[in-house]
């Protein structure tokens, strides 16, 4: 049987979510605590991989079990697993569903703050004055666009670097903090912060618009601005089509 599991995650102390050969990932330590409890060898996919120190507010994994998880396997996990990682659900799919692959969106939000905070852990402070509204007229030229080589990390193994993004904004969500929501099809490795660190030099008045332009349009990562903390970014939601759940 197959089933989706929802979680959340602090990405502090993890080298992402994928297994890595020198560092603790959340994948790793999930699919053993699946493996424990169930009694059988469990391989967790997840639908996406968030780089070191990135958050979730949503995952989505999928697994094979012969063991019957329920409520009561959800309840189980979280007394066993670490407190920086919590269980939400776990949802029974058809056999051919996949967390990664079936996914029809996925949605980040990265969090800026322009002053002191006790939870600045989970944000970036950016010290100088941002024009917000300049940063979101650039963030809608993305729009025009399909193919975002200019802000993915170099050398991987992705077959193309082209993303159909559906949303992006800057909302103000207290006096000192702004929040970025972007939405798209699927992301390449390091998009979101390349984004925004290009956005903050739109809003310092380093870049203009035209020129925020000119930077998707080179299809090269050294002409785009530096990509921000990876504390400030969570994974907020993935949407998946409702047949995959119709058992």
């Amino acid at each position: 049987m197959r089933y989706f599991i929802y979680l959340s995650y602090d990405g502090a102390r993890y080298h992402g979510w994928q297994i890595q050969p020198n560092g603790i990932s959340v994948q790793e330590v999930l699919g053993k605590a699946l493996s424990t409890l169930l009694h059988e060898p469990i391989e967790v996919t997840g639908a996406g991989r968030t780089d070191t120190g990135v958050n979730a507010s949503l995952m989505v994994a999928h697994f094979d079990a012969e063991n019957e998880a329920n409520e009561q396997l959800v309840y189980r996990l979280n007394k066993f697993l670490p407190q920086d990682i919590a269980i939400s659900c776990i949802r029974k799919v058809t056999p051919d569903a996949h967390a990664r692959f079936s996914a029809t969106s996925r949605t980040y939000h990265y969090y800026v703050i322009t002053a002191k905070s006790p939870f600045e852990p989970y944000a970036y402070r950016f010290p100088q004055p941002l024009d917000f509204k300049k940063m979101n007229e650039a963030a809608q030229t993305l729009f025009d666009y399909i193919d975002f080589t200019s802000f993915s990390k170099l050398h991987t193994d992705v077959k193309t670097n082209n993303c159909r993004i559906m949303h992006a904004e800057w909302t103000q969500v207290s006096p000192i903090k702004w929040q970025f929501t972007i939405t798209a099809d699927r992301f390449l490795r390091n998009m979101v912060r390349a984004i925004v660190g290009t956005l903050l030099d739109v809003g310092r008045g380093v870049l203009t618009i035209e020129q925020f332009r000119e930077i998707i349009e080179k299809k090269d990562r050294c002409s785009a601005g530096t990509s921000v903390p990876g504390n400030a970014l969570f994974l907020a939601n993935i949407t998946y089509p409702d047949n995959l759940f119709d058992l």
